[in-house]
């Protein structure tokens, strides 16, 4: 979910608990938009599909690391049984 369909969705909801209990002027309308754009833009927020791709970098980067690992036990057991 982007920042832009999460804002939607969250004015969406707003609006509707204000049209329930009272109506909203719009004037505070356009200051809680100005709000939420500010608020949504400093956090640091990735797309779904930027965090799949990140989340299958790191699976593959883990699974090296457990080779390597693995490997290097391997080469020490050698080394040992090697020296005198």
């Amino acid at each position: 979910m982007d920042h832009q369909d999460f804002y939607n969705r969250f004015t969406a909801n707003l609006e509707q608990t204000f049209v329930s209990g009272q109506a909203i002027g719009e004037e505070i309308q356009q200051l809680l938009h100005v709000a939420m754009n500010k608020t949504l833009a400093g956090l640091d927020i990735v797309s779904r599909e930027e965090f799949d791709t990140q989340q299958t970098v790191l699976k593959r980067s883990r699974q090296k690391i457990d080779l390597l690992e693995q490997q290097l036990l391997e080469m020490e057991q050698i080394v040992k049984k090697l020296a005198p």
